[in-house]
């Protein structure tokens, strides 16, 4: 007995599989719309504001801003002296904006915040791979609103770009392995991201995907993949890629004497010598072990209350990983590897509170995922979910009752105050990253009122409406209650970042300077380049440096054709006694230097001030 097909059993098929589409194709618009939303809210709102910090915040602008003057995109200069040590992409970056938009704050950070979009969209994609289009969509929501890449865009450091090439890594290698012959894009394509990534932060960015991909594969007994996923010409691509930078960077600075060329301090000192505690001369100091995991997880926040119930998600019996794995259990293995190889990797390392940024994407895939599991079936997730929240909702109540004593023991500053007076400096920590914020004291805060009392109010209502919505059973609105709450967070975070900017920037004391400055005149740092560095930057000339050789500057000081930058205590008591006028920037009130010496004040912002030799009226 046949079947027969109707012609309208047929249409009304077709007329299923449109409706369908169609469905498919608004829910993908609609999550493009809030990731693209969250990114303008969060990341570009806050690209004009504040101004450019000191230290590597204008370190990376200025090698940028030279790399233009000078026509050069292989050697790296900062304050016209030879920066070899890092990788060159993201000033690639900033150099291409300058050339586009011109020299300003906003377009030095335009290429990172971009950064940031494409990492968004990338986690987006690979977590709709894994999870579907809501797994996408909360992962990429998790990534835009979680403290931990706001907190390390706010500076020109490139590891949130690693993330990027990471995720975009990860994504390739996960189609693969749904191909019985991986095709030649999905392998070019993985080269491609990890020749990308080593030119953004060197040889981690080929160590750490490939680290991953081989416990994946040695975990799963499929190490026989690596051998599809065209070996030959994926390296080709990858050194085509990769390669042309590094001959020429060793071509024009090599050896010159006693000074090492570009191969023996780009790869020995600043990548195993650093990694082993022994680069020279030192660079910062190490984060303890445990606060070093602890802040891992804190960079989640709010959305690491989930993190246990995603890390469920992992197939942690052995016989699983042998098995034939789901595509959302393939894919969440794989990010817990991705995860576990970059903090395993930096826990034997020096370590900064920053170099585990690049694994906040794969956590936040895993509670992506998670989120859109608990949406999908509410009942079943439901207890789990509610616990977690009520953690949330202890810890902001607890965090929400220091802020009001901070609140009530703040004081009203005076008017015009100088918050740099305020402070109770602590410079042993400025080695850290965050150090600065250390300094705060009840005093200090008092200028910080507005901003302290939106964020313990965002914190008090955002987790306290999630709570009250997962008890609702309704957790995708607690989901926009969080990512609401993070929105008005950061904004008072932002707030708070302007208003603290002149004790970390010097850029107010570069305005004075510009007032009274000729070409001629000489401007001398009282510490090391990068305290001052801004004045580099804004002023568009060189600095003198009244210290020994050291930090940024050590090495490419060394070579024949460096440019005088270094003083001694004699020689700029010469410099300050000549006819050249002298601005001379320090952290001091007294400076020794100036002793016996006829100095007159220009101007103090933030804790520093500028001398000068001559008197204000000539």
């Amino acid at each position: 007995m046949g079947t027969s097909i109707s012609r309208q059993d047929i249409g009304a098929d077709n007329q299923i599989s449109s409706d369908a589409f169609h469905q498919g194709a608004r829910l993908r618009y609609s999550s493009l719309a809030v990731i693209l939303l969250l990114w303008v809210l969060i990341y570009l709102a806050g690209i004009f504001t504040p101004a450019l910090l000191d230290d590597v915040d204008t370190i990376h602008a200025e090698a940028a801003r030279e790399m233009v003057l000078r026509h050069d995109w292989v050697t790296l200069y900062t304050d016209g002296i030879r920066y070899l040590e890092k990788a060159p992409l993201m000033y690639w970056a900033v150099a291409a904006s300058y050339e586009i938009f011109g020299v300003s704050d906003w377009s030095t950070r335009l290429p990172l915040m971009l950064g940031v979009l494409a990492l968004l969209l990338v986690t987006y994609a690979v977590g709709k791979h894994a999870y579907g289009e809501r797994g996408g969509l909360y992962s990429a929501m998790v990534l835009a609103t979680s403290l931990g890449p706001y907190m390390f865009t706010r500076f020109q450091i490139p590891d949130i770009i690693v993330g990027l090439w990471l995720a975009w890594g990860a994504y390739f290698f996960l189609i693969s392995l749904e191909q019985d012959k991986p095709s030649r894009w999905v392998c070019w394509g993985f080269a491609a991201t990890c020749a990308l990534d080593v030119l953004t932060k060197s040889l981690i960015g080929l160590v750490l995907p490939l680290a991953s991909i081989f416990i994946y594969l040695l975990l799963t007994r499929n190490l026989r993949h690596f051998l599809k996923l065209r070996l030959l010409s994926s390296t080709l691509v990858f050194l085509g890629i990769a390669a042309p930078w590094h001959v020429l960077a060793a071509i024009r600075n090599p050896s010159q004497g006693p000074v090492k060329g570009f191969l023996w301090f780009y790869f020995v000192n600043e990548q195993f010598m650093r990694y082993l505690g022994k680069r020279v001369p030192p660079g910062y100091d190490t984060v303890p072990l445990f606060i070093f995991w602890a802040l891992t997880i804190l960079w989640l926040a709010p959305w690491m209350i989930f993190l246990p119930q995603a890390l469920k998600q992992i197939p942690w019996r052995v016989r699983e990983w042998h098995s034939q794995l789901s595509r959302s259990r393939r894919a969440s293995l794989f990010f817990a590897i991705w995860a576990l190889v970059e903090i395993g990797f930096f826990t034997f390392s020096t370590r900064q509170e920053y170099y585990t940024i690049p694994a906040v994407p794969s956590l936040a895939l895993l509670i992506g995922g998670w989120l859109a599991k608990e949406s999908a079936s509410p009942e079943t997730e439901s207890k789990s979910s509610r616990i977690s929240s009520w953690v949330l909702f202890a810890m902001v109540a607890v965090g929400s009752a220091v802020g009001i004593a901070l609140l009530i023991s703040s004081k009203s500053p005076a008017p015009g105050a100088d918050l740099a007076d305020l402070l109770q400096k602590n410079p042993q920590d400025y080695d850290f990253s965050l150090g600065h914020f250390l300094d705060l004291t009840p005093e200090a805060l008092g200028m910080f009122r507005p901003q302290l009392i939106g964020a313990v109010a965002s914190l008090l209502i955002g987790a306290a409406v999630n709570l009250w919505l997962r008890y609702r059973r309704k957790p995708q609105y607690g989901n926009v209650a969080l990512a609401a709450m993070m929105v008005a967070l950061l904004t008072c975070v932002h707030a708070a970042f302007v208003t603290f900017s002149p004790v970390l920037s010097s850029k107010q004391l570069a305005v004075a300077i510009q007032k009274r400055y000729q070409p001629g005149d000489v401007i001398v740092v009282d510490g090391e380049y990068h305290q001052a560095s801004t004045l580099n930057f804004y002023l568009g000339t060189r600095l003198r440096v009244l210290h020994e050789p050291s930090g940024n500057l050590w090495y490419g000081v060394k070579f024949p054709d460096a440019p005088r930058v270094f003083e001694t205590p004699a020689t700029f008591a010469e410099l300050w006694a000549s006819p050249t006028r002298v601005f001379m920037w320090t952290d001091r009130d007294a400076p020794k230097e100036l002793v016996g010496l006829p100095h007159y004040f220009l101007a103090r912002s933030g804790g520093k001030s500028i001398f000068t030799n001559r008197e204000l009226g000539r």
